[in-house]
């Protein structure tokens, strides 16, 4: 199954909305060379919407630590939101989970980003 992504922007926050596997393959060079594209566009506040991710394997995870670093490096933030359990429970067992913020709602993204930046 391929990821199919997403962009909208929401309140100065680029919101990717994943769906499929974040696996091993054309999916992850997909997320990596659209988060490259956005930065380059000047896009700091990221948000990457997995509810619809079914599964991600190992270098899924190492593609989100990945597109995390590259948004630090830029100054910008990158946050999680809508994990699902399996997820969830797997960035807790590798203890990502200590590296990624992680959001139920948008909103609650929305208030931890603060106001947006003034043009």
């Amino acid at each position: 199954m391929a990821l199919f992504i997403v962009e909208k922007l929401v309140s100065g926050m680029m919101v990717l909305d994943l769906r499929g596997r974040v696996v091993l393959g054309p999916e992850t060079e997909s997320l990596r060379e659209r988060v490259k594209r956005l930065l380059e566009a000047g896009h700091l506040r990221l948000v990457l919407n997995l509810e619809e991710v079914s599964y991600v394997d190992s270098v899924g995870l190492s593609t989100l630590v990945a597109c995390y670093t590259s948004v630090r490096k830029q100054g910008g933030e990158l946050k999680l939101l809508n994990l699902t359990k399996r997820i969830h429970d797997l960035l807790q067992i590798t203890k990502l989970s200590t590296v990624f913020e992680v959001y139920d709602t948008l909103e609650a993204v929305e208030r931890s980003f603060g106001p947006p930046p003034s043009p």
